[in-house]
């Protein structure tokens, strides 16, 4: 009751209204951060701040690696949670690049997935759970075909949106990579790639075969498509 009386005068002052919509619906205390199994506090030297983590992930990696855990437990931080948390996204965000036509749709209440989920979700904010159910979804996109595809990777995408992740374009999430090991640049990939595809259309298959080992060992995955297209994006 303290909290919400602290942040309700915060926010509103003494213009506060009777009528006025609440500050928020639910508090909930969350578990501590911990660093190095350590409780992260000042006293230790062992905090850190979000701009900071900011300049080397993007936003929405850290916010996929605070919800894989349950609000109510502790979180233990390092730049190798957070990379795990990077190829998490990477193989939701993969099924996804499969389907351009991917767009945000009315949830369907009778679909398993939209069950489970909100089961989930109802459960004391289980985050863990929601989000194994979009991985076990992400797996049917890669398996199924035509319309169900769509239909499944669309329903990816809306319940992601749920949870603020999975929004951006596929493509370029995936070919961003960590802010702090980008290695490659997008322009010597793609000049890579280039040099690539002349070695196969001169039949030099052995030199293609050396490129893409050779972008694979610096982390870049290469993905043959009809029509002689090929993608990117990193590992």
């Amino acid at each position: 009751e303290n909290e919400i009386a602290q942040s309700e005068g915060a926010l509103y002052g003494q213009n506060r209204k009777e009528s006025d919509a609440p500050f928020v619906n639910y508090w909930m205390h969350n578990g501590h951060i911990r660093v190095n199994e350590e409780k992260m506090s000042k006293s230790l030297g062992n905090f850190f701040l979000i701009r900071d983590v900011l300049k080397s992930f993007d936003p929405e990696v850290l916010r996929f690696f605070m919800l894989k855990a349950h609000y109510r437990s502790p979180i233990n931080y390092s730049d190798a949670q957070l990379e795990e948390a990077r190829s998490g996204l990477v193989r939701l965000y993969t099924a996804l690049a499969q389907v351009p036509t991917a767009t945000n749709i009315a949830l369907d209440s009778n679909s398993p997935w939209v069950q489970r989920f909100t089961k989930a979700m109802n459960d004391d904010f289980n985050t863990p759970e929601a989000i194994a159910v979009l991985f076990e979804l992400a797996s049917e996109v890669n398996r199924a075909q035509g319309l169900d595809k769509v239909t499944l990777a669309s329903h990816l995408k809306a319940l992601g949106g749920i949870l603020n992740f999975l929004q951006k374009d596929p493509t370029q999430f995936l070919q961003m990579g960590s802010k702090t090991g980008d290695g490659l640049q997008a322009q010597d990939i793609e000049d890579q790639i280039a040099a690539r595809t002349a070695a196969k259309q001169s039949k030099d298959f052995a030199k293609a075969d050396l490129i893409r080992k050779t972008l694979l060992d610096q982390g870049i995955v290469l993905e043959d498509k009809p029509g002689g297209i090929t993608e990117w994006r990193r590992a």
